[in-house]
C-alpha cells in the first residue's frame, strides 16, 4: 500500500539531445507513484554539479531523453511498499538519483539518508555529492594525516573548499590553487595555507618552491586535461595522483611508464559510487559530513540558488569557472 500525499503533476529539467544548456528543457509530465522499495520526495532543492553537464553534453552518455541532476534533499510525500526505514514527512538527501532537477523525484529508499534536524535541506543538497566526495578523497583513498602536504586544485569551488577544511581538520598542509586573488582568500579561509595562482605562477615550480623540493605526498585534481601533467610533476616520488574530475576536459591517454619515471608514483581515478557502494558506508560517509555541518566544523558555501526554470543558466554559470561554493536549484 502507498502512503501518499496527492500531487498530480510534476515538473522537470530534460534533454533531448546532446550539447550546451540551451538543449535543456523543463516538461510537466504526471507525477509518479513509487514502487517497493521507493519513496517519493518533494524535492526543496537540487544540487548543480559538473558531472551534470557530462550527461547534457554527451561526455557520460545516456539513453535519451535523460532528465538531469543527481543530487538533491527534501521531504517525503509518499512511500512505496516495503520501505520501513522512512514515512511521509521525513526530510531526505541523496547524490545519485537520476531526475533530481525536478520538482518531485522517487528514489530508492537505500540511497536515501536523513537529514538532521539542525541541518537546513538546501544545505544538505549542497552537501551531499561534493562532500561525500571530499570525505571519500581525504579518508580513504588517501587517508590525511598531520605532516601530510597536498595540493587541491580549484580550491574556491564547492568541493574544493569542503576539501580544504577536511584536509585542514585532519593536521595536513593544504597547497591550493585558483585563478584569481579574491578565489586565493576564500580558498586560505578553508583552510589553504599556500595558494597558487594558477594563471600567473607554474604550479609544479612553486610547489617544489614551497617544499623545499620535495613535492606534495598527493594531488588531489578534479580540473583534468588543464592541470594533469603539472601535477604529475607536483608529486613526491611515491606520492599518489588522484584524478577525480575533468572539468577541462578529458586527460589524453597516457604512456604509464610516466609513472614510474616520475618516481613511482601511485595513481586512482575513482567515483564517489564505488565509495558508497552498501548502506552501511553511504550512512557512515553521509553522516559524518552531515554531522560535522550540524557541529559546525564544516561549513558549506553556496554561491548562488536559481529557481528550476533556470537550470541552463546554471550550467552555464558553473561551466564558466565564475562560480566559488554551490549552486543550486530550488523549487
Amino acid at each position: 500500500m502507498v502512503h501518499s500525499v496527492n500531487n498530480r503533476c510534476m515538473r522537470r529539467a530534460i534533454i533531448r539531445g546532446y550539447g550546451g544548456p540551451e538543449k535543456i528543457i523543463i516538461e510537466e509530465t504526471p507525477t509518479p507513484q513509487p514502487g517497493v522499495g521507493e519513496v517519493r520526495v518533494r524535492v526543496e532543492a537540487a544540487g548543480v554539479n559538473y558531472i551534470d553537464t557530462y550527461h547534457r553534453g554527451g561526455l557520460y552518455p545516456m539513453p535519451l531523453p535523460v532528465p538531469l541532476g543527481l543530487e538533491g534533499a527534501g521531504r517525503i510525500e509518499a512511500v512505496g511498499p516495503g520501505v520501513d526505514e522512512f514515512k511521509v514527512g521525513d526530510r531526505v538527501a541523496w547524490s545519485d538519483t537520476k531526475g533530481s532537477y525536478a520538482t518531485h523525484v522517487v528514489a530508492s529508499a537505500d540511497r536515501l539518508v536523513p537529514v538532521p534536524e539542525g541541518v537546513e535541506l538546501k544545505t544538505a543538497a549542497a552537501a551531499m555529492l561534493q562532500g561525500m566526495t571530499a570525505h571519500y578523497l581525504s579518508h580513504s583513498i588517501f587517508a590525511l594525516k598531520a605532516g601530510d602536504t597536498c595540493l587541491i586544485h580549484a580550491a574556491a569551488g564547492g568541493l574544493g573548499l569542503l576539501l580544504c577544511q577536511m584536509a585542514r581538520r585532519a593536521g595536513a598542509r593544504v597547497i591550493g590553487t585558483t585563478s584569481t586573488p579574491e578565489k586565493a582568500e576564500l580558498a586560505r579561509k578553508a583552510g589553504a595555507g599556500d595558494v597558487i595562482l594558477y594563471r600567473e605562477t607554474s604550479v609544479p615550480e612553486e610547489v617544489r618552491r614551497l617544499t623545499g623540493g620535495r613535492g606534495v605526498d598527493v594531488v588531489y585534481d578534479g580540473v583534468g586535461k588543464d592541470t594533469f601533467e603539472g601535477s604529475v610533476d607536483a608529486l613526491r616520488p611515491r606520492g599518489m595522483m588522484v584524478l577525480f574530475g575533468q572539468s577541462s576536459g578529458v586527460v589524453p591517454p597516457v604512456d604509464l611508464g610516466l609513472f614510474g619515471r616520475k618516481g613511482s608514483l601511485f595513481f586512482t581515478r575513482p567515483s564517489l559510487l564505488n565509495y558508497t557502494t552498501t548502506r552501511e558506508e553511504l550512512l557512515q560517509r553521509a553522516g559524518d559530513v552531515l554531522s560535522a555541518i550540524c557541529q559546525g566544523e564544516l561549513s558549506i558555501a553556496i554561491h548562488q540558488t536559481l529557481p528550476l526554470d533556470q537550470a541552463a543558466e546554471a550550467h552555464r554559470l558553473l561551466e564558466s569557472r565564475g562560480t566559488t561554493g554551490k549552486l543550486l536549484l530550488v523549487n
